[in-house]
C-alpha cells in the first residue's frame, strides 16, 4: 500500500511539470510566485526555437498576465516550410498554455510579414488584466536562410 500511495503523489507532482519547462526561478521566500521559462519549436518553421517567461503563482486560482518572448533561428528555415504557413494578418497560433481556471491563457502567434520576409511571433494573455491586455513581441528574419528571396527575385 505504502508503494502505490508514493507512485499516486510521484505522478500528482509530475502532473504540474511542463515538458517545455526549461527553468523555474522564485521570486522570494515569502512569495508563491515564480517565473517559469518554456522553451517550444515552431511545429511548422521547426529552424525557430521560442523562449518565453512568465509568472505563474502556484497556490493561486489566477497566474499574472505578464510574459516576454525571444525567438531566435536554431535550424534550418527552408522555403517549404514559409509555404506551409498561415500567411494572413492574424497569423495562427503554434503555442498555447492555460493560466489559470478562469479561462485564461497565454498564447504565441506566429505572423508573417511578407515585405521584410521576417516571422513575428507575438506572446499574449487572452484575457485583459488591469485595464490592458498584456503582450510581448520577438521577430525572427528569413534574411541568410534559404527561404530568403533576394528583392530582385520577388520583382519577377
Amino acid at each position: 500500500m505504502k508503494k502505490q500511495t508514493l507512485y499516486a503523489i510521484a505522478l500528482l507532482l509530475l502532473a504540474g511539470c511542463s515538458d517545455s519547462e526549461v527553468g523555474d526561478v522564485s521570486l522570494g521566500l515569502f512569495t508563491l510566485k515564480d517565473i517559469k521559462l518554456d522553451s517550444m519549436v515552431d511545429p511548422v518553421v521547426m529552424g525557430v526555437t521560442c523562449h518565453v517567461a512568465s509568472v505563474e503563482a502556484d497556490l493561486s486560482l489566477s497566474d499574472p498576465s505578464d510574459s516576454s518572448i525571444s525567438c531566435r533561428q536554431t535550424g534550418e528555415i527552408t522555403a517549404q516550410m514559409i509555404a506551409q504557413i498561415d500567411k494572413s494578418k492574424s497569423g495562427q497560433v503554434v503555442f498555447k498554455k492555460s493560466k489559470s481556471i478562469f479561462l485564461k491563457s497565454m498564447k504565441v502567434r506566429r505572423i508573417y510579414d511578407a515585405k521584410s520576409q521576417t516571422l513575428m511571433y507575438l506572446s499574449y494573455s487572452t484575457k485583459e488584466t488591469s485595464g490592458s491586455f498584456k503582450h510581448s513581441l520577438s521577430t525572427v528574419p528569413l534574411w541568410g536562410t534559404s527561404a530568403y528571396i533576394k528583392p530582385s527575385e520577388k520583382s519577377q
